[in-house]
């Protein structure tokens, strides 16, 4: 026996009952029907499932069939019903009315109603989430006529108001078992209590987590499967193998190294698609603690970027996925604009302007050592991370690399406790939404991931971020957001490096499981298995 198929079937569950045994030849059902379970890969393994507290992809991943929020979007990002089955905007832009399902149940059987969603959008998440607190408030006042209506009226006009009601954006909790408790150390953040398709089971820390369909959920008839089950296998290949032979039925975000996506892709009884990261377009980067000197001047933020082959690290480190990012708002985002400062592979200039910010050249040929706490979500972000070590080294940067488990990279990321790290950051449809967060003064929150952790500040891109957000009309918001581009890109408090693009697996015996704009981390209510 070779050592990794010892190693799979060391690691990995007995699969579900019937399904090894059903041969591709059969696949074609069009019938949905109720029964099976899905293993899905996840990595890495998340800190939490309290997708609330913690927006990690993996989080997202297993949270977003726990917990749900008003709305869902489309490929076109267009609103979708969810929790709210309809809505309203006055003709003002001010008066939000959302209409709720009616037969809504909490997890432990509690009803769920309109002071859940106040509850939950402006006292809990404005205190956990990283983005909530510059969404909702923005509201002036909350009033919920009945139990099934929430009415949120903003203190002036916000665009994109109902795609902060998008499940990462604000997942909502239960009243009844957060209010006047601690949120962060509440037991029930062991075991979430949400209202989705699926229930927590358990967790086996560096195995598996179980997830089982909830029999009352408030959509007849669904979900359709019995549950499911995410398998924690750090392993590249193993995970890779654990696609090839059945055992797992789907993987997501990188949990598949960029080289195997188009060996994988070809098999038989596998799809792949990249749709379901719309609403999401994440940008990878190196944050910057801006706090720290030499880190707090542009110059050495300007010599990073020039100091990396950008087009070398899409091209042979992400075998084509993705392309090279230009700043802080993706191309696939509104309000894009590519008129700002270019920064190409040109070690000699990054030496040039470290020596005009005083950093001579030692005996060694060293002008500047840093430290780089390597994103803990893979082996191609520690290749990424020994590729820019010796980048940095051909500029005079000697880069000393630290690694740590999730829980310690969002521990030491948000806690000032770093130099540079990788990281990357979802768009959320708008730069209202998942741009601004991470540059503006006023989202400077210790503990509090997919924040300004950089610790970045300029009042006028705080000026700008807010007008963009307040203007009614397109032309005006993209007028706001092309200054803020140009600015922040000549003074690099991130250094942008790809615009990422995911695939998406699915073994070709489930249908319906990437239907939206949020793909993987939407609820799978709807996904099926054939017989």
């Amino acid at each position: 026996m070779q050592r990794r198929d010892f190693l799979l079937q060391s690691i990995m569950l007995p699969v579900a009952a019937g399904l090894a045994a059903t041969p591709i030849a059969a696949f074609g059902q069009t019938t949905p029907r109720r029964g099976g379970i899905m293993n899905i890969v996840l990595q890495p393994e998340p800190p939490m499932l309290m997708l609330p507290i913690n927006q990690g992809t993996t989080t997202q991943v297993a949270g977003g069939k726990i917990f749900q929020s008003l709305l869902t979007f489309d490929f076109a990002l267009k609103p979708l019903p969810s929790l709210a089955k309809s809505w309203t905007i006055s003709p003002d832009g001010l008066t939000y009315t959302f209409k709720l399902e009616e037969n809504v149940k909490w997890h432990d059987g509690k009803p769920f109603t309109s002071a859940d969603v106040v509850f939950s959008t402006q006292v809990f998440l404005t205190e956990v989430h990283g983005r909530a607190r510059a969404n909702f408030g923005r509201v002036a006042s909350v009033e919920t006529p009945d139990a099934h209506t929430v009415v949120y009226k903003l203190k002036e006009p916000f665009g994109p108001f109902l795609h902060a009601f998008e499940v990462s954006s604000s997942p909502l909790v239960p009243k009844h078992i957060y209010e006047g408790k601690d949120f962060r150390t509440n037991p029930a953040n062991d075991a979430p209590i949400g209202t989705g398709p699926f229930k927590f089971k358990e967790w086996k820390r560096g195995s598996n987590i179980e997830l089982v369909r909830n029999e009352n959920y408030w959509k007849p008839g669904l979900p359709y499967l019995d549950g499911i089950s995410f398998r924690i296998i750090p392993d590249a290949a193993l995970r890779a193998v654990a696609l090839e032979t059945g055992q797992a039925h789907a993987s997501q975000f990188d949990a598949v190294e960029p080289f195997d996506v188009q060996r994988l892709a070809a098999l038989p009884h596998m799809t792949m698609t990249t749709k379901g990261y719309e609403f999401v377009s994440p940008i990878m980067w190196i944050d910057i603690n801006n706090r720290r000197a030499p880190l707090n001047d542009k110059r050495v933020r300007q010599a990073f970027l020039h100091a990396l082959d950008r087009d070398f690290i899409q091209k042979s480190l992400f075998f084509g996925m993705g392309k090279v990012a230009t700043g802080p708002i993706a191309s696939t985002t509104r309000f894009y604009d590519a008129n700002v400062p270019k920064y190409p592979f040109d070690p000699k200039k990054a030496e040039e302007l470290l020596e005009a910010a005083g950093h001579k050249k030692g005996a060694d040929g060293v002008r500047l050592k840093v430290k780089c706490m390597v994103l803990p979500y893979g082996e191609v972000w520690q290749r990424l991370a020994e590729y820019t070590r010796q980048a940095f080294k051909n500029a005079g940067i000697e880069l000393t690399l630290e690694s740590t488990d999730v829980a310690g990279f969002w521990k030491k990321s948000t806690e000032d406790d770093y130099e540079l790290t990788f990281n990357f950051l979802s768009q959320f449809a708008d730069p209202a939404l998942g741009v601004s967060r991470a540059y503006i003064s006023t989202n400077i929150r210790r503990g509090v991931p997919s924040t300004n952790i950089g610790g970045y500040v300029n009042p006028k891109v705080d000026e700008l971020f807010e007008q963009g957000a307040k203007a009614v009309k397109d032309e005006d918001r993209q007028k706001a957001y092309s200054e803020v581009q140009k600015i922040l890109v000549d003074e690099v408090p991130v250094a942008w490096i790809l615009e990422m693009a995911w695939p998406n697996f699915v073994n070709k015996k489930f249908h319906d499981v990437i239907t939206t704009g949020i793909g993987p981390s939407e609820s799978y209510d709807r996904a099926w298995m054939e017989s």
